[in-house]
């Protein structure tokens, strides 16, 4: 009885039963590729922000430029460089930043909440067994966070930098709007609070889609010019993340040209008084019969001046928000 007794306890025990293949072990399944955690959506919201601040501060001059060109109905600008010099002249070098405060908060709040609601959802799109998220998921992920974005910050944000950009002058006291507060306060008692709203549609399909291209867009240059893969720990240096970013940021104005000039044309008349557009529809059809379908493509050159730097100035500062914290708070799986 000893001796059986001896030979059991000291028999090795059985070992446990192989995973199923293609099945992740408990100590990875919480974690992203390369078996490190994956970077917390509030890290990403506020690498974005960050980020954002920089692209306004640099790119503000571009955006004026922009938005005089899409309101000029007259011809009264020949060009980019025209438009600019005229602004400067007739109303000082400081127009040329007019709505910084608004668009400046819009930026910020707007690249928190996309970054951050864009990483919620992709949590939501992994496959749980692989832990990656699909080319179906990451477009369906980046268009719920342009809807997000376009609702909740955009389209607010938006009307009151462009009524105070459309404005010309020097004199703030023959201004309507003096700032960005009381534009927002004379909308509301003027309009109704859906005053801030307007163009909200075109808001929506412009950002939505734009957002879809852009996340996909950038983790597919992440991968063929880097080999960078979500989640592997590497970091990418700032000028990598400027290519990558630029190149990202390229193709949503040409798709969403008609959205975005059509979006300004509404944000701009308002909602009382003289009403030319009567929706989205109305507007496109409005504007490619007086001014032909060239119009509807009116600002690109300053919006592919302006939003494929600024995604490379956002990207460079969010990957290394991203890439610090990476380094110093998340430690690889050990397996």
């Amino acid at each position: 009885m000893a001796a059986a007794s001896s030979s059991s306890s000291s028999s090795p025990p059985s070992p446990p039963p192989p995973l199923p293949q293609g099945a992740a072990s408990p100590a990875e399944e919480p974690r992203g590729g390369g078996g490190r955690l994956p970077v917390p959506a509030y890290v990403k919201a506020a690498a974005g922000s960050l980020g954002g601040v920089m692209e306004a501060c640099c790119l503000q001059p571009i955006d004026v430029v922009k938005t005089r060109l899409q309101l000029d109905r007259s011809g009264a600008y020949r060009g980019i460089a025209h438009c600019g010099t005229t602004v400067a002249r007739a109303e000082g070098v400081r127009a040329l930043w007019k709505g910084l405060t608004p668009f400046a908060t819009h930026l910020t709040l707007k690249y928190a909440l996309r970054l951050g609601s864009n990483a919620v959802l992709q949590s939501a799109f992994k496959d749980p067994t692989t832990g990656k998220v699909s080319a179906h998921g990451r477009l369906a992920s980046g268009f719920g966070a342009g809807v997000i974005e376009a609702l909740l910050i955009v389209t607010p944000f938006e009307v009151v930098k462009i009524r105070l950009q459309q404005q010309k002058g020097l004199s703030p006291d023959l201004l309507r709007y003096k700032g960005p507060v009381h534009c927002a306060k004379t909308i509301v008692r003027e309009e109704g609070l859906f005053g801030l709203w307007s163009g909200a549609l075109p808001t929506v399909m412009r950002n939505g889609t734009n957002q879809a291209a852009m996340f996909t867009a950038k983790n597919t240059f992440d991968i063929v010019l880097w080999k960078k893969h979500e989640g592997d720990g590497q970091v990418l240096l700032p000028w990598q993340s400027m290519i990558s970013g630029f190149l990202a940021g390229t193709a949503g104005p040409v798709c969403t040209g008609p959205f975005d000039v059509v979006k300004t044309r509404l944000m701009a008349q308002g909602r009382t008084g003289d009403i030319k557009y009567t929706g989205m529809v109305h507007a496109i059809r409005t504007i490619y019969a007086e001014e032909g379908l060239r119009a509807l493509w009116k600002g690109l050159l300053p919006r592919l001046m302006r939003i494929p730097p600024g995604q490379a100035i956002m990207w460079a500062v969010a990957d290394q928000v991203m890439g610090l914290y990476e380094r110093t708070y998340l430690q690889p799986a050990h397996v």
